[in-house]
């Protein structure tokens, strides 16, 4: 018996090793860089950092990404100059572009586009209008002399809240345990495909067993939309709050925005007070094949070409580009 516990034990050994060379050899797991809260408390990327990013669990995407020595993804250094024309791309892990190779991304189409211009992009997952503005504000003295900005937004997500905090909640990711784990790829790949799921799915229903949450009650329509104009009037709120807290150039700042999911509140708004926009839904719709991922929402290379289509379009149309 206790010879076969022990030649038991050895075989689970050997396949996990077989199956972790296997990971690493055909590429399976992805390579996630590793994150920092810097001196100005902006949360990116630890500068100079490359890899692949893998979706799926049969590489549906694999891409290379290249941190540069400002903390973000990008094929070029960030090096504003009042001698060029420059234009800076702020949002979240949609202008962070891991979905596509770094040197295919938005800011390098847009830079095909238009001959001479440099475009650098401040992408960083997770990052909502607060982090954007913070950004902004720390790094005042580059941004300055950047010709034009352009802030992804999203009213749903990027505008819960009206002041900048650090997420610790991120950051967390960098706990010493946490990159002791990811130096095994083959738990990195099980994690990213949903084989780790089902055990948290377990201890997330026996946690409501014992401590059963409260019922959740009935809502009718008339109070859907209640609820819905009070969360509008919160974001509006929280964008206001930001504007003043941090200053916002309406003549070189420029949101990025899809109207079809954007409140008619908020766009009312935007267009009173003279914030200009770039509404690239009018591109999604009328292309025939897909602008996103087959397994989540983000951009394609379609959607990604059209996004810098918009965005290239609007930059020809400014009085100021030369």
């Amino acid at each position: 018996m206790k010879k076969l516990i022990l030649k038991s034990a050895l075989y689970f050994f050997m396949i996990l090793i077989s199956l972790e060379l296997l990971v690493r050899v055909f590429h399976l797991g992805k390579d996630t860089p590793t994150r920092i809260l810097d001196d100005h408390k902006v949360e990116k990327w630890l500068p100079n950092q490359q890899g692949f990013s893998v979706t799926g669990n049969r590489r549906q995407n694999f891409s290379e990404y290249h941190i540069n020595n400002s903390g973000f993804n990008s094929y070029r250094e960030f090096t504003p100059t009042k001698d060029k024309y420059e234009v800076a791309l702020v949002g979240d892990s949609f202008i962070e572009g891991f979905h596509q190779n770094y040197y295919n991304s938005i800011g390098k189409k847009i830079e095909t586009s238009i001959p001479g211009i440099e475009v650098y992009e401040y992408g960083y997952a997770g990052y909502d209008f607060a982090d954007q503005l913070h950004l902004i504000y720390e790094y005042k003295e580059k941004f300055e002399v950047i010709d034009h900005v352009i802030l992804g937004i999203k009213f749903s997500n990027d505008l819960t809240r009206g002041e900048y905090k650090v997420v610790t909640g991120r950051l967390a990711l960098e706990s010493p345990m946490n990159r002791l784990l990811k130096k095994s790829k083959l738990l990195v790949y099980c994690k990213s495909i949903g084989i780790l799921d089902p055990p948290q799915r377990l201890l997330y229903r026996l946690k409501n067993i014992l401590n059963p949450p409260a019922p959740s009650k009935t809502i009718d329509e008339q109070e859907k939309t209640r609820l819905q104009k009070e969360k509008e009037k919160k974001y509006l709120a929280n964008f206001q709050s930001l504007v003043a807290k941090y200053g916002y150039d309406k003549n070189r700042f420029t949101l990025l925005l899809d109207s079809r999911i954007t409140s008619d509140y908020f766009l009312s708004f935007l267009n009173k007070e003279g914030f200009r926009y770039i509404d690239f839904s009018s591109y999604f719709e009328k292309s025939k094949k897909s602008t996103t991922l087959i397994y989540d929402r983000h951009w394609n290379d379609n959607g990604r070409t059209l996004i810098a289509k918009s965005i290239s379009d609007y930059i020809k149309s400014l009085d100021t580009m030369e």
